[in-house]
């Protein structure tokens, strides 16, 4: 996974954690991971919902068991494949959390209030997260030639290695800018207190091992700055903010397949979660139809019927 598909680490440690998590069952009852029968593993995943895992939970774990063992048939070292005839766990797929653009508005000016350099790296990471979509890990992990002055857009390597291009409104830009002329705070410390800063070539530079911001840190900053706003801290997070990226870009007429390339979705299909928001802009366009209210309540028409079904 890491050499052929350029899985991120986070990826390649939750399949490790699955594939562990069965491999210590197996063990217990004195089996190898790499020998389990079909039998085996539909058990394990009836184990799962027998103990209230979600459906979602089980499908995933059942996606690692799939790799695991494709690779082992292709290469050579199993006759078959034991996954192959099971079925993914059944799921609905629910509506993506978001918020709303009153709240997005409070949330900017809640991290404006923020005093002194801490406020202004604060304002940039919400405004980036808002204004691109991108992902947490993507975020802290922007190297600084990400950024050029002269060019309107950000160069993003996303998942599996793949680069794109995001563009960046004028007050994202602004932001950015304003944090760049303060980054320096923000650089490694050396032991001698007296020595300038050291280098970085991250964006979003940090003390810690990773040399950048940890999405933990920027969890921590966007929930404290959610209480600051009022809203409740469990309901705002990076991923909400992506979320209503491309919810209020879709509702202001942007089209389906920009959105897709912005957030880096390899297949649209994942995109499509964010249909529930052209619905309901295809039916506040229809209840503005001359037809939806002209027709008389005594004899509408079948289209003026139509129109007020929909």
């Amino acid at each position: 996974m890491a050499a052929e598909r350029g899985a991120a680490r986070a990826t390649l440690d939750a399949y490790r954690r699955d594939l562990t998590d069965v491999a210590t069952l197996a063990a217990g009852r004195g089996r190898a991971l790499a020998d389990l029968d079909r039998a085996f593993i539909a058990g394990y995943l009836e184990r799962l919902a027998g103990r209230g895992h979600a459906p979602a939970t089980a499908a995933r774990k059942l996606s690692a068991l799939r790799q695991f063992f494709r690779f082992l048939y292709a290469d050579g070292r199993r006759a078959d494949d034991p996954t192959a005839a099971l079925d993914s766990p059944k799921r609905r797929r629910p509506l993506p959390k978001i918020l709303s653009e009153a709240e997005v508005d409070a949330l900017l000016a809640a991290a404006r209030a923020v005093p002194g350099v801490e406020g202004v790296r604060l304002k940039a990471l919400l405004d980036l997260l808002y204004a691109t979509g991108l992902r947490a890990s993507e975020l802290v992990a922007l190297p600084l030639a990400a950024v050029r002055a002269e060019q309107p857009f950000l160069i993003v390597r996303g998942k599996g290695a793949k680069e794109r291009m995001v563009p960046l409104g004028s007050e994202a830009r602004a932001s950015l800018a304003a944090y760049l002329a303060v980054r320096a705070a923000f650089l490694p410390k050396p032991d001698d207190a007296a020595a300038a800063p050291r280098a970085s070539t991250w964006l979003f530079p940090s003390r810690g091992r990773s040399g950048h911001l940890t999405r933990q840190r920027l969890f921590q900053l966007i929930k404290r700055v959610a209480a600051d706003t009022g809203l409740r801290p469990a309901k705002v997070s990076p991923h909400v903010l992506r979320h209503a990226f491309a919810s209020h870009l879709l509702a202001h007429g942007a089209d389906l397949r920009a959105v897709q390339q912005m957030l880096g979705h390899a297949d649209i299909a994942t995109t499509e979660i964010y249909t529930h928001v052209l619905e309901e802009r295809m039916r506040t366009l229809i209840a503005k139809h001359p037809l939806a209210d002209t027709a008389p309540a005594s004899a509408p028409t079948p289209g003026a019927r139509g129109l007020r079904k929909t």
